[in-house]
């Protein structure tokens, strides 16, 4: 008889996870991605190497995330599976692979100042 409240109460606080989950699923739009950059320290050729992190912030993935990049220069290999042009001024993040609520990818680059990555586009599937 005491295992019945446990699980009732368990069942109950699942549901409001699932529900307010669904609610913040609901609100997941292209600006729930972050781009954010910081000098590492280390010197690539005299030119200060970035390192650039895009994380989702919403609980739904989202894939094929692209950023304005104008060919990503660099004086260091830059991982393409982390972040490749397509195109003159787009790069796709991920390799358009979805990026999960929370998650992250990070990738690195030397260049004599730090370049822009505005987001331009992201599909979201909740």
């Amino acid at each position: 008889m005491v295992a019945f409240p446990r699980l009732t109460s368990a069942l109950l606080l699942l549901l409001c996870v699932l529900l307010h989950g669904g609610a913040a699923a609901g609100k997941c739009r292209l600006e729930s991605i972050g781009v954010k950059q910081e000098k590492t320290g280390a010197v690539v050729e005299g030119k200060p190497e970035y390192e650039v992190t895009v994380r989702n912030g919403c609980l739904c993935p989202q894939s094929r995330v692209v950023v304005r990049c104008y060919g990503l220069s660099s004086l260091r290999a830059v991982d393409p599976r982390a972040i490749r042009p397509v195109g003159e001024t787009d790069c796709l993040v991920n390799g358009g692979r979805p990026i999960v609520g929370g998650a992250a990818v990070k990738f690195r680059y030397a260049w004599t100042t730090p370049q822009d990555f505005p987001l331009v586009s992201s599909k979201i599937s909740c």
